[in-house]
């Protein structure tokens, strides 16, 4: 019993020294990573994690069903799509032909209804909100210096970054885009409780804009977000409820991840929660332009900027939207962790919704992985059999 309470002792002074030790260095953040994510058996974010944080609500208004396609559910998965969809752990799969649901199957306890995170499909919604907030006259273009709006990024080579050069991933700056390394300011961003002191950190290294390339790096849709943030003198949850959240008629109310109740900072490279259905409305709009039951809610020379190629050296994205082109099909989609998506084709007018537990491995940070093509050519499979 006496070693037993001895042991016990050290046990807790190791502890007590660990948790301090945490504090002294400034990385008391992992004590929350270990708490909402390895302590319930995961080894990364997951799509239910929304709820072990704090979350701001974005309000829906009148709900604007989407209408069902005549043809709804006719055709059911072809053999492929459904061992992809049960090996990746797909949640939800949807189809929307001609802007009616033409195809939907749920999984895992799933239903139309279910919230999930949309990890980093949220940002091609932070670059409609720029497209917004210059309409609206908050921001002059996409050509403005971030500095005009966050001091701290108003000398040296951050002088030149503008807020275009956010949306398309070409600050320069030392964001270091790493999921699984616990010490990696991407890791620190997801779970600290002041995210406007981490991005305020940054340095620019290299020159932003003009003569660049994309650099995937989520700590830049951040900073664009608190540029939004203090441009239009409202928290983020509001603007997007205002903006497009209401407009587009959601169904429900989404909720968004704050850095803490008391900073109160979305985490604009992520962390939306909502539904496969509330998601593909963003696919529509852009799809029509900008426009909405005949309003034009966002500029449509903004949204054909954003789905067209910022550099010739990275014809994979635009401004805040990836870009996909096979055979004689162009795609433009929200991409997310784990495989969340919104996939467009304008032509076709068809929009895909995959949301789930994993995709397939990694082909690289801002590369296309395998799992893309598959739902891809597996939908048309299903399309083109029902002619």
């Amino acid at each position: 019993m006496r070693r037993l309470k001895k042991t016990v002792k050290w046990l807790a002074i190791i502890i007590v020294l660990l948790i301090a030790a945490l504090y002294i260095t400034d990385t008391d953040y992992l004590i929350k990573a270990v708490r909402t994510i390895y302590l319930t058996g995961h080894t990364t974010a997951y799509l239910e994690d929304y709820q072990k944080f704090d979350n701001h609500p974005v309000e829906n208004g009148v709900p604007q069903p989407w209408p069902v396609h005549k043809d709804y559910n006719k055709v059911s998965e072809t053999e492929k799509l459904h061992q992809w969809n049960t090996e990746l752990e797909t949640v939800s799969f949807l189809i929307i032909k001609n802007d009616s649901i033409w195809f939907e199957k749920y999984f895992d306890g799933y239903g139309k209804d279910s919230k999930s995170n949309s990890f980093s499909m949220v940002k091609s919604m932070i670059t409609a909100m720029l497209g917004k907030a210059i309409m609206e006259g908050h921001i002059k273009s996409l050509d403005q210096p971030v500095g005009d709006f966050i001091p701290e990024f108003s000398e040296g080579l951050a002088a030149q970054m503008t807020v275009g050069d956010l949306s398309s991933m070409a600050s320069g700056t030392n964001w270091d885009e790493a999921y699984y390394s616990p010490f990696s300011i991407t890791t620190r961003a997801y779970f600290d409780d002041d995210l406007r002191k981490v991005i305020k950190g940054l340095k620019v290294l290299d020159s932003p804009g003009p003569g660049k390339a994309f650099k995937y790096a989520s700590g830049d849709t951040e900073l664009l977000g608190m540029v939004i943030e203090k441009a239009t003198g409202k928290t983020l949850s509001n603007y997007l409820s205002e903006s497009f959240w209401k407009p587009l008629g959601a169904e429900h109310e989404a909720l968004w991840q704050v850095d803490s109740e008391a900073n109160g900072m979305e985490k604009c490279f992520c962390c939306l929660a909502s539904n496969a259905q509330d998601f593909a409305r963003f696919g529509k709009l852009y799809k029509d332009f900008g426009k909405w039951n005949g309003s034009q809610v966002l500029d449509s020379s903004f949204v054909v900027k954003n789905i067209t190629p910022r550099f010739p050296e990275s014809p994979q994205y635009g401004y805040g939207w990836w870009l996909y082109n096979t055979g004689d099909k162009n795609f433009f989609m929200m991409r997310g962790h784990l495989g969340q998506y919104v996939i467009v084709e304008p032509n076709d007018n068809v929009i895909i919704v995959r949301l789930g537990h994993q995709k397939s491995p990694d082909a690289g940070v801002g590369k296309f992985t395998e799992d893309i093509s598959v739902y891809i050519e597996e939908a048309y499979k299903m399309l083109d059999s029902n002619r």
